[in-house]
């Protein structure tokens, strides 16, 4: 039976109370022609066993990422999540209010979230982290607001390496803040390009590293020529498990550090939740987004974790607020902390090589394969190459071998021009196996 909790005679009376003749009075200030006569073309209610019936037919048109050879990556990235993750998660310690206003019912969400922030700061090199943000991009889009409100200038450039996704983001929520978005054009390697835009007006430089392409960068030159005209430097990482090889942002002088923390404790999760990770200098932490856990003690002493610095506009009063964004992922925050404590310093720089070794076999053996050019010269887990031909037929022609080959570059930016150019990633995830069935298969498909 269908789930409805009011009688013809409750609606009756709460029409009767506003002084409504009918339900459709309530949709007066709709315009007619915005009006739909007749019913949506959705299927009609069914049981529950119907239901899961269907749904389970639509689930079954999926392909997991386990399924096969896997190379997709461009910002979300596929490796193994130890099952002491979800355990550890699911125990009843954790289950504390989601909102941690009130820190004595809340002191595990509380402790939870600024374990997390010592990890953040620790990863990126940087003073200070916020208790987490949607996800990478939204991350991305706040930091180019927080920079504006620090230098009280309007002019952002976004590197053409950022993630197109990242920014199409920020123009979007930078928009409404009227700032002026200066976004370059789509370039593998973009560092003289960022350094030649940056002027007494910019108060804020974005760069990515790895960027879309792969390409890993020391933007240290970027961020001497960013503070020299008294800007920021906003450093973006779409592949956390690169902190655990490549030089910090903080170490490269970085002013905001942005980036996606799904790779680390989050599965794929068929694009989402992920959780985004945001840390800046301390001389700027008035001025940072989101919440913030600290430690402090009680009356008696006792060690406790509250939150601090926001004040209460920061949830409450969105007009005056320092952002509109300001809640965190809390369980992936919590997963991506679990999974980081187990791997530890050790285990993370372990990971991290591992997936360098499988990106190095994979360019490898792509690059042997005639007709192939790999793009990306200096890479952590993830390279482009160009194909001889369409790269987004190509992976529709490898779907067909049991191979998902990569994500066509132009499914981020059909304006680029770059419809020959495929993103491939190999993680720990990737067998050698599936190394040499990619490119064989690669090699026939290409030979015919």
């Amino acid at each position: 039976m269908r789930y409805l909790p009011l009688t013809p005679d409750d609606r009756a009376q709460m029409l009767g109370v506003i002084g409504a003749a009918s339900i459709d009075d309530l949709f007066a200030d709709v315009p007619v022609a915005a009006r739909k006569s007749e019913p949506f073309d959705l299927p009609y209610h069914a049981g529950e066993l119907e239901v899961e019936r269907e749904l389970s037919g639509l689930a079954a048109m999926n392909r997991a990422a386990g399924a096969g050879p896997f190379f997709c990556g461009a910002g979300a990235y596929r490796h193994h999540v130890p099952a002491t993750v979800d355990h550890i998660i699911q125990r009843s310690e954790f289950l504390t209010s989601y909102t941690p206003y009130q820190p004595e019912i809340a002191q595990g969400t509380l402790q939870v979230l600024f374990e997390f922030q010592t990890q953040v700061a620790a990863l990126t090199g940087l003073d200070v982290a916020n208790a987490s943000m949607y996800d990478g991009s939204t991350a991305c889009a706040e930091a180019v607001m927080m920079a504006r409100r620090v230098t009280r200038r309007k002019r952002a450039v976004l590197s053409g390496g950022l993630h197109p996704h990242y920014a199409a983001t920020t123009q979007t929520i930078a928009h409404a803040e009227g700032m002026d978005i200066v976004r370059q054009t789509v370039a593998i390697d973009a560092e003289a390009a960022v350094i030649a835009a940056i002027d007494s007006e910019t108060a804020c430089v974005v760069v990515q590293t790895p960027n879309v392409f792969g390409v890993a960068t020391d933007v240290t030159a970027i961020a001497e020529a960013a503070h020299a005209a008294g800007a920021l430097l906003i450093v973006v990482t779409t592949e956390a498990v690169s902190f655990g090889l490549l030089k910090s942002p903080g170490e490269m002088g970085a002013d905001i550090a942005v980036a996606e923390g799904q790779s680390i404790g989050n599965a794929l999760n068929f694009g989402g939740p992920y959780i985004g990770l945001f840390t800046c200098r301390e001389k700027l932490v008035r001025q940072m987004p989101g919440r913030l856990c600290g430690e402090t003690v009680d009356a008696q002493g006792r060690r406790g974790f509250v939150l601090t610095l926001s004040t209460r506009e920061q949830h409450i009063r969105r007009d005056k607020a320092t952002s509109n964004i300001c809640t965190n992922s809390g369980l992936c925050a919590l997963a991506f902390t679990v999974h980081l404590s187990l791997l530890g310093e050790t285990g993370l720089r372990q990971l991290a090589e591992i997936n360098h070794d499988k990106a190095r076999r994979l360019a490898k053996a792509l690059s042997a394969v005639p007709g192939v050019e790999v793009l990306t010269p200096r890479y952590f887990n993830e390279i482009a190459v160009r194909l001889p031909g369409d790269a987004s037929q190509m992976v529709e022609a490898l779907l067909e071998d049991g191979i998902v080959a990569g994500v066509p570059f132009s499914r981020l930016d059909p304006t680029a021009g770059l419809d020959d150019v495929l993103l491939c990633a190999a993680t720990e995830t990737t067998l050698d196996a599936d190394i040499d069935a990619f490119a064989q298969a690669l090699a026939r498909r290409i030979a015919r």
